[in-house]
C-alpha cells in the first residue's frame, strides 16, 4: 500500500494498461533534430502556420494541436522532448486560439479566434499535409483539440496511428459529439487530464465509447488541464510522471 500511494496513479482500460512509477529514461540513442517552419492551406482558403520538428529515423509523425487561447509553442519545449525519443511533430497554430504561449500566426492573419469547431478545417489540413511523410500519424490534441482529434480520428481511420487527448471533453454545441465519434475511432488512445474530478470522469466517459484499445493516466500529484501538464513551469510535481505515461504509450503503438 505504501509503495502504490507513491506513485501517479495510472487508470488503464484495456489492452495497453501500465502504471508508470518513474520519470522517463533518457533515450539510449542520439538523433539529428532540426525545425522548419510550415504553411498549410485549409479546404476553405485559411492559411495555416506551423513548425514541423524533424528527427533522423523518425519512429511516427505526430500531429499537435493547441488548446485555447493558445498556439503552436504550447509545444515548442515538448516537441525537442518528442524529438529525443524518435518522434517527428507538426504543431501549428489553429485559428482558435491566441497569446497565452506567444502568440498565434494563424490567428492573426485572419483577424479574428474562431469557434473550437471551426478550427477544425486546420487539423484536417495537418493530416492531409502528414500524407507526403509516409509515417505512421499521431493525433495529439490539448483542450478543445483533444476532442476535435476523436472526430479526426473518426472521419480518417485508415490514416491515424493513434491518439493522444489532453484534457478532453464535451466542448461543442452538440453535447454528444466527441463519444459518437469516439466510437468509431478504431486507433489506439490514450487521454489524461488535470487533478480535477469532472476533467477525470469527462475523460473517462469518452473512452468508454473507445471499441478498442484504451489508456487513462489519472494523475495523483500534480497534473494541469491540457498538454502543459507536460511543463514543468506549469506542473512542476506532476510533468515527470505524465512524461513517463505519455513515453510509454508511443513506445507501445510506434515502437
Amino acid at each position: 500500500m505504501r509503495l502504490a500511494n507513491s506513485f501517479a496513479i495510472c487508470l488503464a482500460v484495456g489492452a495497453l494498461s501500465a502504471c508508470h512509477p518513474r520519470p522517463a529514461a533518457v533515450p539510449k540513442e542520439s538523433r539529428a533534430i532540426s525545425a522548419e517552419p510550415v504553411t498549410l492551406t485549409a479546404a476553405d482558403g485559411v492559411k495555416v502556420f506551423g513548425v514541423h520538428t524533424s528527427v533522423e529515423k523518425p519512429k511516427a509523425l505526430i500531429l499537435l494541436f493547441h488548446q485555447a487561447g493558445s498556439g503552436k509553442d504550447e509545444y515548442a519545449t515538448i516537441a525537442p522532448r518528442l524529438a529525443t525519443w524518435g518522434y517527428s511533430s507538426l504543431r501549428i497554430d489553429q485559428r482558435a486560439g491566441g497569446d497565452l504561449f506567444g502568440g498565434n500566426a494563424t490567428v492573426k492573419a485572419l483577424g479574428r479566434s474562431t469557434s473550437y469547431y471551426q478550427a477544425k478545417p486546420d487539423l484536417v489540413a495537418a493530416l492531409a499535409w502528414a500524407k507526403d511523410k509516409k509515417l505512421p500519424v499521431i493525433l495529439w490534441g490539448s483542450s478543445y483539440s483533444a476532442s476535435l482529434v476523436f472526430l479526426l480520428a473518426a472521419d480518417y481511420p485508415d490514416r491515424v496511428k493513434a491518439v493522444m487527448a489532453f484534457s478532453p471533453g464535451e466542448y461543442f454545441d452538440d453535447k454528444t459529439m466527441v463519444r459518437t465519434a469516439a466510437a468509431n475511432v478504431k486507433a489506439p488512445v490514450f487521454a489524461t487530464s488535470a487533478q480535477d474530478g469532472h476533467e477525470v470522469d469527462e475523460a473517462r466517459n469518452i473512452l468508454a465509447a473507445v471499441p478498442g484499445q484504451k489508456e487513462q493516466f489519472v494523475p495523483k500529484q500534480g497534473g494541469v488541464h491540457g498538454a502543459s501538464t507536460l511543463l514543468r513551469a506549469k506542473n512542476p510535481e506532476g510533468a515527470e510522471p505524465a512524461w513517463t505515461a505519455v513515453i510509454a504509450f508511443l513506445q507501445k503503438v510506434a515502437p
